[in-house]
């Protein structure tokens, strides 16, 4: 499994208020949730951001309340990947329940900058700035959270089961 895609950048303790802000959480509809992803931070996001592009954020990414709303706007918005230095746990498990690949690695979330053109092998967890022809490892997720996100998140990978 790769993703291939642009940067977009922010820094560390990016809450989930600011992924997806509160007063649009009386939907759970992916398609209206992208419509908002990042406005209170990023007003350029949602026009900028293109289908495959890669998220980069730093330490703490995710922190904030439980709301599985944020990874699912980030997903709908086109965002392949999200990078950071770490995540909020629950953030973390929210992601990969509904298939929003991430993966954590302090050195490619220092380096890498807006703008680069990043690949991403999730087999091997080796993610690649093709922009400034360097490598970073990170953990490779292992086969079941594959099997996870590649099925499209938890649900869609128990439905797949029966």
């Amino acid at each position: 499994m790769k993703a291939k895609g642009c940067v977009i950048k922010y820094g560390d303790n990016i809450d989930t208020d600011v992924i997806i802000p509160a007063r649009y959480l009386s939907t759970s509809e992916p398609g209206e949730l992208a419509l908002h992803c990042m406005e209170d931070i990023d007003k350029t996001f949602v026009g900028r951001v293109k289908k495959g592009d890669i998220m980069v954020g730093g330490a703490n990414f995710g922190c904030g309340s439980s709301r599985e709303h944020a990874p699912i706007a980030i997903k709908a918005s086109g965002i392949s990947c999200v990078i950071a230095k770490d995540f909020a746990r629950i953030f973390f498990r929210n992601a990969i329940n509904i298939g929003l690949p991430i993966l954590e690695c302090a050195q490619a979330s220092e380096d890498i900058d807006e703008g680069d053109e990043v690949e991403i092998d999730f087999d091997t967890g080796v993610i690649t700035n093709l922009t400034k022809n360097r490598s970073y490892q990170a953990a490779a997720f292992p086969p079941f959270m594959q099997e996870i996100i590649s099925a499209g998140g938890l649900i869609a990978k128990i439905r797949e089961e029966k």
